[in-house]
C-alpha cells in the first residue's frame, strides 16, 4: 500500500512538473519580441518604474500626441523629476503640463492601484501601458483586474539585456523568466481565488 501511495505521489509530481515546463516555455515564447505600435491614441500613458528604457519610451510617445498626460507610478518618495532617468533631459515645460509622478506604489499590484485611483481623479478611460515586455503579461493582468472598464492599450519595451532567443542558454535571462512566470502564476491563482480589486478599493474607499 506504502509502494503504491509512493507511485502515485511520484506520478503527481512528474505530471505537475510537466505542466509547470510547459507553461513556462509557453509563457517564454509568448513575451514579445518587439513593440507593435497601432498609433492608438489614449487618454493617458503610463509608465511603469523599474526598468530601463520605460520613461524614454513613455516620453516618446506623449511627444507624439499619443496621450494628454503621462502617469510614472512607482516613484520613491522624494524623487524629483529631474531626479529620474529619463526625466532629466526631459524639456521643462513638457514635465510641467503633462506627466505626473505617483508615489505609492512598490510592486506591480500597487501600480495597479495607484494608476486606477488617478485614472479614476482624471475621469480617464484608456490608457497606453508601458513596461518590459517580460513584465507586460503579469501588468496587464493585474491593470484589467484593477480597471475593468479601461481600454488598456499594451505597449512594451525589449530591454537589450533580455537575450529572447535561445533564452535558456543565457542563465540571466533564464531566472528573469522563471522568477516573472512564477508571479504570473500567483496572479492566477489570486485572480481564481475570486480576489478583484476594484477603483473604489484602489482609491481606498472601504
Amino acid at each position: 500500500m506504502a509502494r503504491r501511495r509512493g507511485g502515485g505521489l511520484s506520478l503527481l509530481f512528474l505530471l505537475l512538473t510537466g505542466a509547470w515546463l510547459a507553461g513556462l516555455v509557453a509563457f517564454a515564447e509568448a513575451i514579445p519580441d518587439r513593440a507593435a505600435d497601432d498609433g492608438r491614441a489614449t487618454d493617458a500613458i503610463v509608465v511603469l518604474t523599474g526598468g530601463s528604457g520605460r520613461i524614454e519610451v513613455g516620453l516618446e510617445q506623449l511627444a507624439q500626441g499619443r496621450a494628454k498626460k503621462l502617469f510614472v507610478s512607482g516613484v520613491p518618495h522624494g524623487v524629483l523629476p529631474a531626479e529620474l532617468p529619463g526625466l532629466a533631459t526631459a524639456a521643462p515645460d513638457q514635465i510641467t503640463c503633462c506627466v505626473v509622478l505617483g508615489h505609492q506604489a512598490d510592486n506591480t499590484i500597487g501600480n495597479a492601484r495607484e494608476t486606477a485611483a488617478w485614472m479614476m481623479a482624471e475621469g480617464f478611460h484608456s490608457l497606453r501601458l508601458v513596461t518590459s515586455n517580460y513584465h507586460m503579461p503579469r501588468s496587464l493582468l493585474e491593470f484589467r483586474r484593477a480597471m475593468p472598464g479601461v481600454e488598456i492599450v499594451p505597449h512594451p519595451v525589449i530591454p537589450e539585456r533580455v537575450r529572447q532567443n535561445d533564452w535558456w542558454r543565457w542563465p540571466g535571462t533564464t531566472m528573469l523568466i522563471v522568477t516573472e512566470y512564477s508571479k504570473y502564476l500567483l496572479a492566477l491563482a489570486r485572480e481564481w481565488a475570486g480576489e478583484t480589486l476594484t477603483p473604489r478599493a484602489a482609491a481606498g474607499v472601504p
